[in-house]
């Protein structure tokens, strides 16, 4: 059969009727958004409700300044004082740390060579300005090698140090070759030697004590150990040696094991380290051996690199008598034995030791050991003073204190 064909007649009223039906959907929307916009419709009354619980005029004074302060002034606003530099004499200032007023104080115990800070009336109100010339450091690792001479105008060290391969003076910057007064062969070698005892790989080891650190070569070569290493020496009359350090990019700050604790929480180096750092490790009945336990975690190591270790060889070079130093070498070995420390290697002018891992289990040897006091805070470490005597308690890392007699 054949199918019929749609008349022009028919097709014009499919196409009206389509006509009307779009209309009507869109008189349909129409009057529906309407009714949404009056209110009347209940999600517009959800939406309105929620609007009125969330209205910021609620609270008219809103802002997003600190409300901190510091005797009624924020400290994060600036304020427009300005501080001029200092005079060009003052480059090589350091805050509390003036040596003519360093040499009004005890020498007992180091104390002239701790932090001294100026009286109100002393104090400068200006910026220290940089010396004369200065540039921007050496990108690490150049930095370890090489210091700009403009940066840190000192040449002292290269005549006192130049048998120790500490500093060399090079044109126009300071070369650093890596050397040190008991590592001659350079930083890398002696680690290497320290490797071969204290596991280095295994990342138990991640973070060093230098004490009396010089300019720091130990610790800037310990960064291809992965190891961080905070160094601190006394500063010198004649120059800061960290400043070294830190134009190196080295962490350091100007310090002195003397009668103030360090400034360490307990616990907080994997190892402690001292290359004739000159501190006197059996005087005042081991106090500065007292000081690295306690900021020793347990299982750390303590190497002691110099005097008195091989005194039988070596104290001829020192200019000591062997009755002195092998009295010194008993009594750190006899200290030692008090903190639980197990002697672990001896070769040459090095010995290490490590930190037992439980203290509190280590048995006493005599008498003294066994007498302890409890401590009020092992971690209350800024600016304390050690009062000290034989008949009283010395802090140690086992937040317990231990008499030697």
């Amino acid at each position: 059969m054949r199918g019929s064909r749609m008349t022009p007649g028919d097709r014009r009223t499919r196409s009206t009727m389509s006509i009307i039906i779009v209309m009507g959907l869109c008189c349909f929307f129409y009057i529906l958004g309407a009714w949404q916009k009056s209110g009347t419709g209940r999600g517009d009354s959800i939406a309105l409700r929620v609007t009125k619980e969330t209205d910021c005029t609620i609270l008219p004074n809103l802002h997003f300044e600190t409300h901190h302060s510091l005797g009624g002034v924020n400290p994060l606003v600036m304020t427009n004082k300005v501080f001029e530099p200092c005079h060009i004499r003052y480059s090589d200032y350091t805050p509390c740390q003036d040596q003519n007023r360093a040499m009004t104080f005890p020498r007992e115990n180091m104390n002239y060579r701790e932090r001294h800070c100026p009286a109100e009336n002393e104090k400068l109100h200006c910026l220290i300005p940089a010396p004369k010339g200065y540039v921007t450091p050496f990108p690490w690792p150049k930095s370890r090698d090489y210091v700009p001479y403009a940066n840190a105008p000192y040449k002292n060290l290269t005549v006192e140090k130049a048998v120790q391969n500490w500093i060399q003076f090079k044109g126009d910057v300071f070369r650093f070759p890596g050397g040190g007064t008991m590592f001659p062969n350079g930083a890398n070698a002696y680690i290497d030697e320290l490797a071969s005892v204290i596991p280095f790989t295994d990342g138990t080891i991640r973070t060093a004590l230098d004490t009396g650190c010089g300019v720091a070569s130990w610790g800037a070569y310990l960064m291809d150990r992965n190891v961080l290493t905070m160094s601190f020496a006394p500063r010198d009359s004649h120059e800061a040696q960290v400043q070294f350090a830190l134009e190196r990019g080295v962490p350091a700050v100007i310090g002195v094991l003397g009668t103030i604790k360090l400034p360490y929480p307990s616990g907080s180096f994997d190892m402690a380290h001292c290359s004739r750092c000159l501190i006197p490790w059996n005087s005042n009945d081991g106090m500065y051996m007292f000081e690295v336990d306690r900021v020793l975690r347990p299982g750390g190591y303590w190497i002691l690199s110099g005097p008195p270790i091989n005194w039988k060889t070596s104290h001829q070079k020192w200019k000591r008598s062997k009755e002195d130093l092998e009295a010194e070498q008993n009594t750190i070995e006899k200290i030692a034995e008090m903190l639980c420390w197990d002697k672990i290697h001896e070769k040459g002018d090095t010995a290490i030791w490590q930190k037992k891992t439980d203290s509190n289990g280590c048995p006493s040897k005599d008498d003294r050991t066994s007498k302890m006091c409890k401590i009020q805070d092992a971690d209350d470490v800024w600016y304390v003073l050690y009062v000290y005597s034989t008949n009283i308690c010395v802090l140690s890392t086992s937040n317990m204190s231990k008499k030697l007699n």
